[in-house]
């Protein structure tokens, strides 16, 4: 076996040790088939307020101009779905947010990893990301063999579903790539395109974020649109319709990540709490969450906008 085969065994085993569901190595080179999608896409004005992501349209697309000479992507999954949830009587919070946030987490395990692989092989260039910068992770994470993605635009795995935290490793180091996962198993399952109350998933595996009430919950800063009210279901910081209704995630199972633990009053609040709850109770509870993201009055705007 290679130095190469050797290497990227490894790091798949290391990946394995630090608790990520999966791993994948594509070549690290220009998405073309991305590039006009993207370009289609924020024509369109589907990113509504979050205009970061019109920003950087080319590093999106280019993972050398992330880190020069880049040779490979390590995909990651991480998986974070809960084994206990909210009292479903409750105003809504999605369950990637549940505990502390997942940047931390994540982030700590792939500079863990940087270093256990810098350790074995020697000194090279690399860049940990998730969710942090302008890259195009499920582009990524399909090339390199983890999945395909869904009407709802999310990586599906056959065997675990969707509830996955994406990550990646870029780095000037060849290793073995791993084939695109090619074949899409959503079949003529529209549950993702039903369910959404806002009609946010369009044809084409496509999303209108401006209409996602996810978008509206912690991206859009100003007034939520009148129009959407009583179309929200209850979720006051992100959502996860589409993903509860999809039979892929009849295979989910509960994460083992202690940070991802949530506060025992986000699981028991009955929506009478939370319309009492106090800024010093939402730092408390909140403290290292991603809902943080909102701020109190931020999540005060959701819940008003939900009340009836």
């Amino acid at each position: 076996m290679t130095n190469k085969a050797l290497h990227t065994q490894w790091i798949k085993e290391e990946a394995k040790r630090l608790g990520f569901s999966a791993c994948g190595v594509s070549k690290a080179e220009f998405l073309k088939d991305e590039a006009p999608r993207l370009e289609q896409w924020l024509s369109k004005n589907f990113h509504g307020e979050m205009h970061y992501m019109a920003n950087h349209f080319d590093k999106r697309l280019d993972p050398s101009l992330l880190v020069p000479g880049a040779k490979s992507v390590i995909s990651l999954l991480y998986n974070y779905f809960p084994e206990e949830k909210q009292n479903k009587s409750s105003y809504q919070i999605s369950k990637y947010a549940y505990g502390e946030d997942y940047h931390h987490v994540i982030k700590d395990k792939l500079k863990e990893m940087v270093a256990s692989m810098q350790d074995l092989i020697g000194d090279f260039h690399a860049r940990v990301f998730t969710d942090s910068a302008p890259i195009m992770e499920r582009a990524w994470a399909q090339k390199s063999g983890l999945g395909w993605l869904g009407k709802h635009s999310l990586l599906i795995t056959k065997s675990k579903g969707s509830y996955f935290f994406l990550a990646e490793i870029i780095l000037d180091l060849d290793l073995i790539h791993d084939e695109a996962f090619k074949t899409d198993h959503c079949g003529s399952c529209t549950r993702c395109i039903d369910a959404c109350p806002t009609q946010a998933i369009l044809p084409n595996n496509t999303i209108d974020g401006s209409k996602c009430i996810s978008y509206f919950t912690i991206e859009l800063k100003d007034e939520i649109p009148k129009q959407f009210k009583n179309h929200f279901d209850d979720w006051m910081f992100g959502c996860d319709i589409c993903q509860d209704v999809c039979p892929w995630n009849r295979f989910s199972e509960p994460n083992h990540e202690a940070r991802f633990k949530p506060d025992d009053r986000l699981l028991n609040y009955d929506k009478n709490d939370w319309q009492e709850i106090t800024k010093d109770v939402f730092q408390d509870i909140f403290r290292r969450s991603a809902v943080k993201r909102t701020k109190f009055e931020g999540l005060k705007r959701n819940i008003s906008f939900l009340k009836k």
